[in-house]
Protein backbone atom coordinates (compact mmCIF):
# COMPACT_ATOMS: atom_id res chain seq x y z
CA UNK A 1 0.00 0.00 0.00
CA UNK A 2 2.49 2.25 0.65
CA UNK A 3 4.38 1.70 -2.96
CA UNK A 4 1.10 2.57 -4.41
CA UNK A 5 0.78 6.15 -2.05
CA UNK A 6 4.12 6.84 -3.03
CA UNK A 7 4.07 6.14 -6.69
CA UNK A 8 0.89 8.45 -6.70
CA UNK A 9 2.63 10.95 -4.54
CA UNK A 10 5.80 11.47 -7.30
CA UNK A 11 3.76 10.82 -10.16
CA UNK A 12 1.05 14.00 -9.00
CA UNK A 13 2.17 16.25 -10.78
CA UNK A 14 4.12 14.45 -13.77
CA UNK A 15 1.41 12.77 -15.08
CA UNK A 16 -1.00 15.98 -15.79
CA UNK A 17 2.31 18.03 -16.87
CA UNK A 18 3.98 15.41 -18.78
CA UNK A 19 2.92 14.97 -22.56
CA UNK A 20 3.91 12.64 -25.01
CA UNK A 21 6.74 13.58 -27.26
CA UNK A 22 5.56 17.07 -29.01
CA UNK A 23 5.49 17.42 -32.87
CA UNK A 24 8.54 18.88 -33.95
CA UNK A 25 7.67 22.17 -35.57
CA UNK A 26 8.49 22.76 -39.13
CA UNK A 27 12.27 23.88 -39.80
CA UNK A 28 13.43 22.36 -36.83
CA UNK A 29 15.87 19.43 -37.41
CA UNK A 30 15.38 16.81 -34.56
CA UNK A 31 17.88 14.29 -33.54
CA UNK A 32 16.80 11.50 -31.42
CA UNK A 33 18.00 9.13 -28.99
CA UNK A 34 21.56 10.56 -29.01
CA UNK A 35 24.12 8.12 -26.75
CA UNK A 36 26.01 9.97 -24.42
CA UNK A 37 27.58 7.34 -22.31
CA UNK A 38 28.85 4.71 -24.61
CA UNK A 39 28.02 1.69 -23.36
CA UNK A 40 26.24 2.72 -20.72
CA UNK A 41 22.24 2.21 -19.33
CA UNK A 42 19.21 2.52 -21.81
CA UNK A 43 18.79 5.84 -20.10
CA UNK A 44 22.46 7.67 -21.41
CA UNK A 45 20.66 9.35 -24.10
CA UNK A 46 19.76 12.92 -25.35
CA UNK A 47 17.52 14.35 -27.76
CA UNK A 48 19.23 17.51 -29.56
CA UNK A 49 16.67 19.92 -31.52
CA UNK A 50 18.75 22.23 -33.99
CA UNK A 51 17.41 25.34 -36.37
CA UNK A 52 17.77 23.36 -40.58
CA UNK A 53 19.53 26.85 -41.07
CA UNK A 54 21.46 27.68 -37.73
CA UNK A 55 23.85 30.84 -38.62
CA UNK A 56 27.31 30.41 -36.35
CA UNK A 57 27.42 28.39 -32.98
CA UNK A 58 24.23 28.79 -31.17
CA UNK A 59 23.77 28.98 -27.55
CA UNK A 60 22.07 25.59 -26.00
CA UNK A 61 19.17 25.05 -23.64
CA UNK A 62 19.46 21.58 -21.76
CA UNK A 63 15.94 20.67 -20.24
CA UNK A 64 16.22 17.58 -17.16
CA UNK A 65 12.84 16.20 -16.92
CA UNK A 66 11.38 15.86 -13.40
CA UNK A 67 9.10 12.91 -11.59
CA UNK A 68 10.20 12.53 -8.25
CA UNK A 69 14.04 11.12 -9.28
CA UNK A 70 11.97 7.59 -10.33
CA UNK A 71 9.90 8.63 -13.59
CA UNK A 72 9.62 10.74 -15.71
CA UNK A 73 11.48 10.80 -19.62
CA UNK A 74 12.83 13.56 -21.91
CA UNK A 75 9.80 13.43 -24.05
CA UNK A 76 7.45 16.55 -23.43
CA UNK A 77 10.72 18.97 -23.89
CA UNK A 78 9.26 22.62 -22.69
CA UNK A 79 11.61 24.58 -24.41
CA UNK A 80 10.90 23.19 -27.61
CA UNK A 81 7.50 23.31 -27.20
CA UNK A 82 7.77 27.10 -26.29
CA UNK A 83 9.11 27.88 -29.64
CA UNK A 84 13.27 28.50 -28.20
CA UNK A 85 14.54 26.83 -31.44
CA UNK A 86 12.57 28.80 -33.52
CA UNK A 87 14.33 31.99 -31.69
CA UNK A 88 17.92 30.86 -32.64
CA UNK A 89 19.06 28.05 -29.61
CA UNK A 90 20.11 24.66 -29.99
CA UNK A 91 17.85 22.65 -27.44
CA UNK A 92 18.57 19.36 -25.94
CA UNK A 93 16.23 17.33 -23.59
CA UNK A 94 18.41 14.87 -21.54
CA UNK A 95 17.26 11.22 -19.71
CA UNK A 96 19.26 9.93 -16.93
CA UNK A 97 19.49 7.50 -14.43
CA UNK A 98 16.11 7.12 -12.28
CA UNK A 99 16.08 6.38 -8.30
CA UNK A 100 15.56 2.53 -9.24
CA UNK A 101 18.49 1.90 -11.27
CA UNK A 102 20.56 3.64 -9.00
CA UNK A 103 21.00 5.75 -5.69
CA UNK A 104 22.88 9.12 -6.05
CA UNK A 105 24.97 10.54 -7.16
CA UNK A 106 23.85 8.47 -10.54
CA UNK A 107 21.61 11.39 -11.38
CA UNK A 108 23.58 14.27 -11.33
CA UNK A 109 26.69 12.49 -12.69
CA UNK A 110 24.28 11.23 -15.88
CA UNK A 111 23.22 15.21 -16.32
CA UNK A 112 27.36 15.93 -16.09
CA UNK A 113 28.26 13.49 -18.60
CA UNK A 114 25.48 14.54 -20.94
CA UNK A 115 26.70 18.39 -20.65
CA UNK A 116 30.24 17.45 -21.45
CA UNK A 117 29.24 15.03 -24.64
CA UNK A 118 27.34 18.03 -25.90
CA UNK A 119 30.28 20.04 -25.45
CA UNK A 120 32.69 17.72 -26.83
CA UNK A 121 30.34 17.84 -29.78
CA UNK A 122 29.34 20.78 -29.96
CA UNK A 123 31.61 21.56 -33.51
CA UNK A 124 29.56 18.90 -34.80
CA UNK A 125 26.25 20.15 -33.96
CA UNK A 126 26.66 24.13 -34.31
CA UNK A 127 26.80 24.70 -30.71
CA UNK A 128 28.71 27.26 -28.87
CA UNK A 129 30.41 25.89 -25.47
CA UNK A 130 30.24 28.78 -23.91
CA UNK A 131 26.82 29.55 -23.59
CA UNK A 132 24.70 26.16 -22.04
CA UNK A 133 21.70 26.77 -20.21
CA UNK A 134 19.76 24.49 -18.14
CA UNK A 135 16.32 24.32 -17.12
CA UNK A 136 13.96 21.95 -15.33
CA UNK A 137 11.53 21.37 -12.79
CA UNK A 138 10.91 19.63 -9.38
CA UNK A 139 13.31 17.15 -9.31
CA UNK A 140 14.70 18.40 -12.54
CA UNK A 141 14.61 21.80 -10.83
CA UNK A 142 16.96 19.84 -8.37
CA UNK A 143 19.09 18.64 -10.94
CA UNK A 144 19.76 22.09 -12.62
CA UNK A 145 19.91 23.26 -9.68
CA UNK A 146 22.57 21.67 -8.54
CA UNK A 147 24.16 21.38 -11.97
CA UNK A 148 24.68 25.00 -11.41
CA UNK A 149 26.19 25.16 -7.82
CA UNK A 150 28.05 22.03 -8.14
CA UNK A 151 30.54 23.21 -11.64
CA UNK A 152 33.82 22.60 -8.97
CA UNK A 153 32.60 19.95 -7.43
CA UNK A 154 35.13 17.44 -9.05
CA UNK A 155 33.28 13.77 -7.58
CA UNK A 156 30.45 14.89 -9.59
CA UNK A 157 32.50 14.60 -12.57
CA UNK A 158 32.86 10.81 -13.91
CA UNK A 159 33.50 8.72 -17.03
CA UNK A 160 34.21 9.89 -20.79
CA UNK A 161 35.01 13.56 -22.05
CA UNK A 162 36.71 14.51 -18.68
CA UNK A 163 38.37 17.17 -20.39
CA UNK A 164 35.54 18.92 -20.97
CA UNK A 165 33.74 21.21 -18.63
CA UNK A 166 29.95 20.33 -17.31
CA UNK A 167 29.75 24.07 -15.65
CA UNK A 168 26.47 25.78 -16.97
CA UNK A 169 25.94 30.08 -17.91
CA UNK A 170 22.58 30.17 -16.61
CA UNK A 171 19.95 27.85 -14.37
CA UNK A 172 16.13 27.71 -14.48
CA UNK A 173 15.18 26.21 -11.65
CA UNK A 174 10.89 25.43 -11.36
CA UNK A 175 10.38 24.34 -7.81
CA UNK A 176 13.04 21.88 -6.93
CA UNK A 177 13.90 21.03 -3.34
CA UNK A 178 17.00 21.93 -2.51
CA UNK A 179 17.53 20.94 1.48
CA UNK A 180 16.20 17.66 1.99
CA UNK A 181 16.05 18.10 5.85
CA UNK A 182 14.46 21.53 5.69
CA UNK A 183 11.94 19.96 3.18
CA UNK A 184 11.03 16.95 5.19
CA UNK A 185 10.57 18.55 7.87
CA UNK A 186 8.20 21.18 7.03
CA UNK A 187 4.71 21.06 8.22
CA UNK A 188 2.44 19.59 5.74
CA UNK A 189 5.41 18.10 4.08
CA UNK A 190 6.09 14.91 6.66
CA UNK A 191 5.21 12.21 4.07
CA UNK A 192 8.46 12.57 2.48
CA UNK A 193 10.19 11.86 5.61
CA UNK A 194 9.23 7.92 5.34
CA UNK A 195 11.45 5.63 4.35
CA UNK A 196 9.11 5.06 0.78
CA UNK A 197 9.36 8.71 -0.25
CA UNK A 198 11.07 9.81 -3.57
CA UNK A 199 13.45 11.71 -1.63
CA UNK A 200 14.31 8.09 0.33
CA UNK A 201 14.57 6.36 -2.86
CA UNK A 202 16.85 9.05 -4.57
CA UNK A 203 19.63 8.60 -1.53
CA UNK A 204 18.58 4.70 -0.20
CA UNK A 205 17.06 5.78 2.90
CA UNK A 206 14.59 7.57 4.95
CA UNK A 207 16.20 11.67 5.10
CA UNK A 208 16.45 11.88 8.92
CA UNK A 209 17.94 8.90 9.24
CA UNK A 210 20.62 10.00 6.25
CA UNK A 211 21.45 13.05 6.99
CA UNK A 212 25.36 13.24 5.50
CA UNK A 213 23.74 11.52 2.44
CA UNK A 214 20.86 14.17 2.46
CA UNK A 215 23.24 16.97 2.71
CA UNK A 216 25.41 15.36 -0.62
CA UNK A 217 22.43 16.15 -2.42
CA UNK A 218 21.76 19.33 -1.30
CA UNK A 219 21.86 22.35 -4.00
CA UNK A 220 22.08 24.80 -0.85
CA UNK A 221 26.05 22.68 0.15
CA UNK A 222 27.79 23.66 -2.93
CA UNK A 223 27.08 27.87 -3.62
CA UNK A 224 30.14 29.56 -4.52
CA UNK A 225 30.87 32.65 -5.91
CA UNK A 226 31.61 31.32 -9.20
CA UNK A 227 28.31 30.07 -9.93
CA UNK A 228 26.08 31.01 -12.92
CA UNK A 229 23.15 33.15 -12.70
CA UNK A 230 19.76 31.61 -11.45
CA UNK A 231 15.97 32.44 -12.26
CA UNK A 232 14.20 30.89 -9.80
CA UNK A 233 10.27 30.29 -9.82
CA UNK A 234 8.16 28.96 -7.17
CA UNK A 235 4.12 28.50 -6.44
CA UNK A 236 3.29 29.50 -3.15
CA UNK A 237 0.39 26.87 -3.33
CA UNK A 238 2.73 24.12 -3.81
CA UNK A 239 1.63 21.02 -2.04
CA UNK A 240 4.32 18.80 -3.06
CA UNK A 241 7.60 21.28 -2.66
CA UNK A 242 7.36 23.71 0.14
CA UNK A 243 8.13 27.46 -1.36
CA UNK A 244 10.92 26.82 1.43
CA UNK A 245 13.38 25.21 -0.70
CA UNK A 246 13.72 28.56 -3.27
CA UNK A 247 13.76 30.80 -0.38
CA UNK A 248 16.78 29.14 1.34
CA UNK A 249 18.67 28.86 -2.62
CA UNK A 250 17.74 32.14 -3.22
CA UNK A 251 19.21 33.63 0.12
CA UNK A 252 22.25 31.32 -0.28
CA UNK A 253 22.64 32.67 -3.74
CA UNK A 254 22.13 36.38 -2.62
CA UNK A 255 24.47 35.83 0.58
CA UNK A 256 27.18 34.27 -1.70
CA UNK A 257 27.04 37.10 -4.28
CA UNK A 258 25.67 34.89 -7.04
CA UNK A 259 23.11 36.19 -9.48
CA UNK A 260 19.83 35.64 -8.72
CA UNK A 261 15.87 36.21 -9.41
CA UNK A 262 13.24 34.44 -7.41
CA UNK A 263 9.56 34.81 -8.56
CA UNK A 264 7.04 33.73 -6.29
CA UNK A 265 3.83 33.17 -7.83
CA UNK A 266 0.38 33.54 -6.00
CA UNK A 267 -1.91 31.03 -5.93
CA UNK A 268 0.10 28.42 -8.12
CA UNK A 269 0.71 24.61 -7.53
CA UNK A 270 2.99 22.31 -8.07
CA UNK A 271 3.15 23.29 -12.08
CA UNK A 272 0.13 23.46 -14.03
CA UNK A 273 -1.35 26.21 -15.41
CA UNK A 274 0.08 28.92 -12.72
CA UNK A 275 3.28 28.82 -14.88
CA UNK A 276 1.82 28.77 -18.19
CA UNK A 277 1.28 32.75 -18.41
CA UNK A 278 2.49 35.37 -20.67
CA UNK A 279 4.48 36.69 -18.06
CA UNK A 280 6.47 33.70 -16.95
CA UNK A 281 7.21 32.42 -20.59
CA UNK A 282 8.34 36.14 -21.08
CA UNK A 283 10.38 36.34 -18.00
CA UNK A 284 11.93 33.13 -18.99
CA UNK A 285 12.65 33.87 -22.68
CA UNK A 286 14.22 37.04 -21.16
CA UNK A 287 15.98 35.56 -18.62
CA UNK A 288 17.68 32.85 -21.39
CA UNK A 289 18.18 36.01 -23.97
CA UNK A 290 20.16 38.08 -20.89
CA UNK A 291 22.25 35.62 -20.08
CA UNK A 292 22.94 33.53 -22.94
CA UNK A 293 22.66 35.73 -26.35
CA UNK A 294 23.76 38.72 -24.37
CA UNK A 295 25.88 37.57 -22.30
CA UNK A 296 25.28 39.64 -19.35
CA UNK A 297 27.24 39.48 -16.27
CA UNK A 298 25.48 42.16 -14.15
CA UNK A 299 24.42 40.58 -10.49
CA UNK A 300 21.72 41.17 -9.29
CA UNK A 301 19.52 39.63 -6.20
CA UNK A 302 15.75 40.49 -7.51
CA UNK A 303 12.54 38.94 -5.73
CA UNK A 304 9.37 39.57 -7.94
CA UNK A 305 5.50 38.10 -7.66
CA UNK A 306 2.79 37.36 -9.31
CA UNK A 307 -1.16 35.75 -9.55
CA UNK A 308 -1.65 32.81 -11.13
CA UNK A 309 -4.57 33.29 -13.72
CA UNK A 310 -7.57 32.97 -11.94
CA UNK A 311 -9.65 31.41 -15.18
CA UNK A 312 -6.78 28.84 -15.62
CA UNK A 313 -6.40 27.79 -12.37
CA UNK A 314 -10.00 26.73 -11.74
CA UNK A 315 -9.38 24.83 -15.26
CA UNK A 316 -6.43 22.98 -13.70
CA UNK A 317 -7.67 18.90 -13.95
CA UNK A 318 -5.68 18.51 -10.23
CA UNK A 319 -7.91 21.13 -8.47
CA UNK A 320 -9.35 19.47 -5.15
CA UNK A 321 -6.76 16.45 -5.05
CA UNK A 322 -3.07 17.96 -3.06
CA UNK A 323 -0.55 15.45 -3.38
CA UNK A 324 0.18 15.74 1.04
CA UNK A 325 -3.75 15.82 1.80
CA UNK A 326 -5.90 12.99 2.24
CA UNK A 327 -7.69 13.14 -0.71
CA UNK A 328 -6.74 10.53 -4.26
CA UNK A 329 -5.33 10.60 -7.06
CA UNK A 330 -6.27 12.11 -10.61
CA UNK A 331 -10.35 12.22 -11.69
CA UNK A 332 -11.04 9.40 -14.53
CA UNK A 333 -12.63 12.65 -16.22
CA UNK A 334 -8.97 14.23 -16.24
CA UNK A 335 -6.88 11.14 -17.12
CA UNK A 336 -9.71 10.76 -20.52
CA UNK A 337 -9.67 14.65 -20.77
CA UNK A 338 -5.96 14.57 -21.37
CA UNK A 339 -5.11 10.92 -22.79
CA UNK A 340 -8.15 9.75 -24.49
CA UNK A 341 -7.10 11.21 -27.90
CA UNK A 342 -10.34 9.11 -29.56
CA UNK A 343 -12.63 9.42 -27.72
CA UNK A 344 -13.79 5.79 -26.96
CA UNK A 345 -13.87 5.91 -22.82
CA UNK A 346 -10.86 4.48 -22.81
CA UNK A 347 -7.19 4.73 -22.37
CA UNK A 348 -4.55 2.93 -24.40
CA UNK A 349 -1.45 2.48 -23.60
CA UNK A 350 -0.14 4.17 -26.43
CA UNK A 351 -2.22 7.03 -25.83
CA UNK A 352 -1.22 7.10 -22.19
CA UNK A 353 1.10 10.22 -21.27
CA UNK A 354 2.54 8.81 -17.54
CA UNK A 355 5.28 6.26 -17.42
CA UNK A 356 4.84 3.02 -18.23
CA UNK A 357 5.00 1.55 -14.60
CA UNK A 358 2.11 3.66 -13.43
CA UNK A 359 0.14 2.29 -16.38
CA UNK A 360 0.81 -1.49 -15.52
CA UNK A 361 -0.26 -0.96 -12.40
CA UNK A 362 -3.83 0.64 -13.54
CA UNK A 363 -4.48 -1.71 -16.29
CA UNK A 364 -5.30 -4.50 -13.82
CA UNK A 365 -6.59 -7.13 -16.20
CA UNK A 366 -3.31 -6.67 -17.82
CA UNK A 367 -5.88 -6.01 -21.63
CA UNK A 368 -3.85 -2.66 -22.77
CA UNK A 369 -6.74 -0.55 -21.58
CA UNK A 370 -7.39 1.65 -19.21
CA UNK A 371 -11.25 2.14 -18.17
CA UNK A 372 -13.35 3.96 -15.53
CA UNK A 373 -13.88 0.90 -13.06
CA UNK A 374 -9.83 0.22 -12.94
CA UNK A 375 -8.83 3.21 -12.14
CA UNK A 376 -10.97 4.13 -9.43
CA UNK A 377 -10.98 0.34 -7.95
CA UNK A 378 -6.61 1.43 -7.80
CA UNK A 379 -7.63 4.71 -6.25
CA UNK A 380 -10.04 3.14 -3.67
CA UNK A 381 -7.45 0.31 -2.88
CA UNK A 382 -4.49 2.97 -2.37
CA UNK A 383 -6.61 5.18 0.16
CA UNK A 384 -5.40 8.42 1.12
CA UNK A 385 -1.68 9.09 0.61
CA UNK A 386 0.43 9.44 3.98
Amino acid sequence: MKHIACVLLSLAAFSVTHAQQPRVPAGVKELRDLTYVEGGHERHKLDLYLPEKAEGPLPLIIWVHGGGWQNGSKDGCPPLRGGYVEQGYAVASINYRLSGHAVFPAQIEDCKAAIRWLRAHAREYSLDPQRFGVWGSSAGGHLVALIGTSGDVKEFDVGANLDRSSRVQAVCDYYGPTDFTVFVTTPGYESHATDSSPEANLIGGAVMKNKSKAAKVNTVSYVTKDDPPFLIMHGDKDPTVPINQSQLLFESLKKTGVSAHFHTIHGAGHGGPGFAGKNIDEMVSAFFNERLKNRSEKIEALTTDSTADAAMMERDPRKGMPPTGGRRGIPWDAVTGRDDKNKDGKVSQEEFSGPPQLFKLLDQNGDGLLERAEHEAFLNRAGPRP
